[in-house]
């Protein structure tokens, strides 16, 4: 596998780095690939394709994941939008209730991953101010808010439902 790594790695990486346009996330899409690979090594047929073949169509999904996750992050951030503001607190059709909600979701996060969320909507830092604040690696810090957003989403929904 680490020849196959050094091999290919070159290639997934250029391939994840044109698609998604970020050095952080072509790494993180370069690494999930070849952990792919090796999960599901079993599978690999050099009868059916070539080993250049296969990763590059397991790198295609990879992409795949994070284009959808960050349409999803996006989404999430323009609903979220709406509660980072403190000056919105004096619009009359802002609900307290809802932004003391968020904010309590918010505390119940894992702490880096708090402090994450915190300081992308509250403090609107970019993800590599963010990186350096904390004393992150910049994927860390993606990784915080994606998976954070998708928590907070589900939570939120959930307790929409409920009311």
């Amino acid at each position: 596998m680490e020849a196959i790594y050094r091999r290919w790695s070159p290639v997934v990486f250029t391939l994840a780095l044109r698609a998604v346009g970020d050095h952080g996330d072509a790494e993180d899409i370069t690494q999930k690939t070849f952990v792919s690979a090796w999960t599901s090594r079993d599978s690999y047929d050099p009868d059916k394709a070539q080993m250049s073949t296969w990763l590059v169509a397991i790198a295609r999904r990879r992409i795949a994941d994070t284009l959808d996750a960050r349409r999803r992050v996006r989404a999430l951030q323009d609903q979220l939008q709406q509660f980072a503001d403190p000056d919105d607190l004096i619009g009359p059709d802002i609900d307290l209730g809802d932004r003391l909600m968020l904010a309590d979701e918010i505390t119940r996060l894992e702490p880096d991953a708090s402090a994450v969320v915190q300081l992308a909507f509250y403090d609107d830092l970019t993800h590599e101010q963010i990186a350096s604040r904390l004393q992150m690696p910049l994927g860390t810090v993606k990784s915080h808010l994606r998976r954070s957003l998708t928590r907070l989403r589900n939570r939120l929904e959930a307790g929409h439902a409920a009311s």
